[in-house]
């Protein structure tokens, strides 16, 4: 019988960090303690006012059809936050689109600016997605590899060696997954001239913007000078909101590609569910002190995971921009490569974490380690982590 499955689904695996977290329930299942640091969602409840919205809704009757676009006051308040917290001008009207999350979002996008044979940029490491989306639309990935050597830097320099005749877009990721970099205002310039100069769109991923540290800025592409007109900007409540479950998210960009954004949205899934809307409504109008609670849960986190594992011997950990990863340097342990060395923890110690080849080049030597749970586990994992460490030596 001939195959009946697309080829484009050709050379693409299932998602690597998908796959972590079955086999931690699969080994849970069984009677193994495993402490999962792989994972990449908030352990908090949404928040209180949130859920309010959202059951107000749902007894309001509020369960059909929202427009495809979203719904307007929705609409209205996220133009709102775009201009207040990141300086991005968007018309509610024209410019933004409600999506049933972050990551639809950014699928959206992807298939409106690219055809098949496109190429997009993308530094990596990276979240493991990006890579799949893009072959998944027929568009050609290219990975421009970062170095840890200068902290996962985005150059001109680097950028310029990758593009081609046939480039047209480039993606970034700011607070990254995994790396938890932040661009630098040097950094976000450096990509935008890159963008002017080689009429390149830009998609920005700033689903981290809520969760920083040490004062680390948040810089939004489209705000600066010439780059609201040829950028992408995508966000979500999943995050920063711990809103996961909800699957809610949205993308701001000019309204002629937004328009073709929108026929992709109405042609998928449609629109996004009308009292989840609510629920976000209720997140962005609500008290905002519960997001910065959790922030400065986050911070604290950090820092103990940080301290834990610059302890033990042949691991060194930078303290991250934003997000709740980090991205330590493991190559002092004396294991081949980072997917050895993450198996062996998992074996050897009942720890999850994600190897950093899963984020492509520029992760080898490194793993992936989420603070997105409680300090007890994260004390615990780092102790683990050093008694079998401690064995091996």
């Amino acid at each position: 019988m001939r195959n009946h499955v697309a080829t484009r689904f050709s050379g693409i695996e299932k998602s690597a960090t998908y796959a972590v977290l079955e086999l931690v329930h699969e080994l849970r299942a069984k009677g193994v303690s495993v402490l999962d640091l792989g994972g990449g969602e908030p352990d908090f409840d949404s928040p209180e006012h949130v859920v309010a919205g959202a059951v107000d809704a749902l007894h309001d009757g509020f369960t059909h059809y929202s427009p495809s676009r979203g719904l307007p006051e929705l609409l209205t308040a996220i133009s709102h936050k775009l201009r207040e917290d990141s300086g991005v001008v968007a018309d509610p009207a024209t410019e933004i689109i409600v999506t049933p999350s972050a990551k639809h979002a950014l699928f959206i996008s992807l298939m409106t600016l690219l055809d098949p044979g496109d190429e997009i940029i993308i530094p990596t490491p990276s979240w493991v997605s990006y890579k799949s989306m893009a072959h998944l639309i027929g568009a050609v990935p290219v990975s421009a590899e970062l170095s840890s050597e200068n902290g996962f830097r985005v150059t001109r320099e680097l950028l310029e060696r990758y593009v081609t005749d046939r480039s047209k877009a480039i993606l970034v990721n700011s607070p990254n997954n995994p790396t938890g970099h932040t661009l630098t205002p040097e950094e976000a310039e450096g990509i935008a001239s890159f963008a002017r100069d080689h009429d390149l769109f830009v998609v920005s991923d700033e689903i981290y913007e809520k969760i920083r540290y040490n004062r680390a800025e948040h810089i939004s592409i489209a705000a600066l000078p010439g780059m609201a007109e040829r950028t992408l900007t995508v966000n979500g409540f999943s995050k920063g909101y711990a809103m996961t479950g909800w699957r809610l998210g949205y993308v701001a960009g000019p309204a002629p590609v937004i328009s073709e954004v929108l026929k992709v949205q109405q042609h998928s899934v449609g629109c996004a569910g009308s009292f989840v809307q609510r629920g976000g409504l209720a997140a962005l109008t609500g008290d905002q002190g519960v997001i910065a609670e959790m922030a400065d849960e986050y911070a604290a986190r950090m820092a103990l995971i940080v301290k834990g594992l610059n302890s033990l011997p042949g691991i060194t950990c930078d303290i991250p921009g934003g997000g709740f990863y980090v991205f330590p340097d493991i190559r002092g342990t004396g294991f081949s490569s980072s997917a050895e060395f993450a198996e062996w923890l998992l074996t050897e110690a009942g720890v999850a974490v994600m190897p950093g080849t899963a984020f492509g080049p520029g992760g080898e030597g490194h793993i992936r380690l989420s603070f997105a749970t409680s300090r007890d586990v994260i004390e615990e994992a780092v102790g683990r982590m050093a008694r079998a460490l401690a064995k091996r030596s």
